[in-house]
């Protein structure tokens, strides 16, 4: 993920999480990414509001453990403010476990009071053709663009920089593009300049 042209950071992910053990190739990835001043996101698979908390919980902390990560990127969150109360508590839970950075992705815009606890909010998650159309809310304009993300795949080759400018017309702070599809497009390499996809996911 890119903020503005700069690495914002990178999420690792050796198996929709942290899986059941550390892995030696992952541990020694995070620890040259740390050496470059990399800052390091655990992925953390919420499914939609439905996983346990405990499991949830346990992910960041084997993500701190194993891979000493610097915050923690929340996937499959829901957009809904029924979840708020929820989200809220994992968030603290995961500050409380030391996580200086924490990511929340939709992948669309949710309801506004997501914004008020998360440092980082994915509004945006979806192919070239789909960014190409999208709208953004109002209530978006009351936060710095730094508290908002864009990702998108599917990006066609010379088109890094557009999706760069249009993230930045629509208020997104940070932005990922990267050119794979299909069921998992961010296993690809991004667009040249345009941010740092999650680490094999």
């Amino acid at each position: 993920m890119y903020k503005r042209q700069r690495l914002h950071g990178v999420v690792l992910n050796a198996a929709d999480g942290p899986g059941d053990r550390p892995d030696p190739a992952f541990r020694a990835a995070a620890e040259r990414l740390r050496e470059a001043g990399v800052r390091l996101l655990g992925y953390v698979d919420t499914g939609y509001g439905r996983r346990r908390t405990s499991a949830v919980v346990s992910d960041i902390r084997r993500h701190r453990r194993w891979y000493a990560v610097d915050g923690v990127f929340f996937d499959q969150v829901p957009a809904d403010a029924a979840q708020l109360p929820r989200f809220r508590r994992l968030v603290l839970s995961a500050r409380v476990l030391g996580a200086r950075v924490t990511v929340l992705n939709p992948g669309t815009h949710p309801d506004p009071g997501y914004a008020s606890f998360a440092d980082l909010l994915v509004t945006f998650e979806g192919t070239w053709e789909d960014y190409r159309r999208a709208r953004v809310p109002d209530w978006t304009a009351d936060h710095p663009p730094e508290r908002f993300c864009h990702l998108v795949h599917a990006v066609p080759e010379g088109r890094a920089g557009q999706v760069a400018r249009t993230a930045e017309a629509r208020g997104a702070g940070v932005h990922c593009a990267v050119p794979g599809t299909g069921a998992n497009p961010w296993r690809s390499v991004p667009v040249a300049g345009a941010g740092i996809p999650e680490g094999a996911r």
